[in-house]
């Protein structure tokens, strides 16, 4: 397993922007899907993007289409979330996770995991 340390977020007012940096120890970063999710108090873990180990295939959670965007850099061991258009309704705890094998959405089918970057969105 790789591990996993989110950094990026805080606190911002709506409509402001953030992205949100994991890296990767290991070598073996370049083999795994990755994948944002978060969770907001009370309420469970949501996916929110995951992409390929090539970067060829990325997901997105219908809340957040056209505002985030999931990319990589494998030479970094690095995977970014850029958030646009932030809404009070985005403020949770992101998570970082990643997985040997195809991409996919399912959080259960994750199993290294970060410790989570809070970001928090003032109206």
């Amino acid at each position: 397993q790789v591990q996993l340390v989110e950094s990026g977020g805080g606190l911002v007012q709506a409509r402001d922007s953030l992205r949100l940096s994991c890296v990767a120890s290991g070598r073996t970063f370049g083999s795994y899907a990755m994948g944002w999710f978060r969770q907001a108090p009370g309420k469970e873990r949501e996916f929110v993007a995951a992409i390929s180990w090539s970067s060829s295939t990325t997901y997105y959670a219908d809340s957040v289409k056209g505002r985030f965007t999931i990319s990589r850099d494998n030479a970094k061991n690095t995977v970014y979330l850029q958030i646009n258009g932030l809404k009070p309704t985005d403020t949770a705890v992101y998570y970082c996770a990643g997985r040997l094998g195809l991409v996919t959405t399912n959080h259960a089918d994750f199993n290294s995991w970060g410790q989570g970057t809070q970001v928090t969105v003032s109206s």
